[in-house]
């Protein structure tokens, strides 16, 4: 008899990323790690059941595949005994056979409010130990439910496009475009959470999760229930598919984006505004935001509201003052020219 049809179907999501994971590795490999050494994959894990779920499968699976298994926890410290906790989860993967595990235990700060300064604080801490390890990837356990809270997420904010395209397969930062694989956004929760109940795996339940202070808490147990009472089941399904194609929309107006800014710049570099205003307004305003965050403000803090005020000097000039912007970035139009600088 084979796994239970759970933990099938977790095993499978992660068997298909971990050979996606060993295709890329035909690219030169990393200099740190000695040659003939396996590559080595982590898994990011609170303790909570998405993330237990991803550890055993992964557990399971790279040996398989001659790929090394390892885990990281991260310590946000924003609960009493949270080092407690920290060492739970390190003795539960440890357990599994992962190896190397961690805890790493950071400082979150205030920036962006609580939800997004855990997640900052969240990701550097996973970015340090996997440059630090020579990991080639770090598995995540974000669901089909947590990216159609995304999606949702992203609407309340009437960021666009890109903030309805939610979180990618593949993500990460310059020098590690592929870092970050998410093997369970086709997964919902309920199936990630029976899988640990048939292998009698424990889970942790944050607090936070149910706590009504945080957005997305909110969201999860009282906004998405709500849609689903009023337009009826498969809302998470459909969702989810909407990030989908959001993405191949958004991925590919930035291209066009990318392609057509070099065309709207003069002999020195400068934005031509007359050249700006001939582009169709959602390209037009990819390159305004690509030239505002190359000149110093960060894509975290920047919102459509932002590009739009940036926009209107173009479309709308009645001769109006320089914009300011996150990151103390300053854009105004001077003699047909539209200038973005740090002040």
């Amino acid at each position: 008899m084979g796994p239970h049809p759970a933990v099938a179907a977790i095993r499978l999501a992660v068997r298909r990323v971990l050979h996606d994971v060993l295709t890329d590795l035909a690219r030169p490999a990393d200099p740190r790690t000695p040659a003939g050494t396996p590559p080595l994959v982590l898994v990011a894990c609170s303790g909570g059941a998405d993330s237990m779920a991803l550890a055993s499968a992964l557990a399971f699976e790279a040996p398989k595949l001659g790929i090394r298994a390892g885990g990281i926890t991260v310590d946000h410290g924003l609960q009493a005994g949270s080092d407690l906790r920290a060492a739970e989860v390190v003795s539960r993967m440890t357990a599994l056979r992962l190896d190397p595990v961690e805890s790493v235990a950071v400082r979150v700060g205030r920036d962006g409010g609580p939800e997004a300064a855990a997640r900052d604080a969240r990701y550097a801490a996973l970015d340090e130990a996997a440059d630090r390890l020579g990991a080639c990837a770090v598995l995540l356990g974000h669901t089909r439910d947590d990216q159609a809270e995304t999606v949702l997420l992203g609407l309340a904010r009437g960021s666009g496009i890109r903030s309805l395209s939610g979180m990618a397969e593949v993500s990460g930062g310059p020098g590690r475009t592929n870092r970050y694989r998410r093997p369970f956004l086709q997964v919902d929760r309920q199936t990630a959470r029976k899988a640990c109940m048939v292998q009698s795996l424990p889970v942790w339940d944050d607090p936070h999760n149910i706590d009504p202070a945080y957005t997305r808490s909110r969201l999860r147990h009282e906004g998405l229930p709500a849609l689903e009472k009023a337009l009826g089941k498969g809302v998470v399904e459909a969702l989810a598919r909407t990030a989908q194609l959001s993405r191949d929309d958004a991925d590919a107006l930035d291209a066009w984006a990318a392609d057509a800014e070099a065309g709207v710049r003069d002999e020195d570099g400068r934005l031509e505004c007359a050249k700006l205003y001939a582009l169709p307004p959602a390209v037009r305003r990819r390159v305004l935001r690509r030239a505002v965050v190359a000149a110093g403000s960060p894509a975290g803090s920047l919102f459509a509201r932002h590009i739009e005020e940036v926009d209107r000097l173009i479309t709308g000039w009645r001769g109006q003052g320089a914009i300011n912007l996150p990151g103390r970035v300053e854009a105004q139009r001077q003699g047909g020219r539209l200038v973005i600088r740090q002040g």
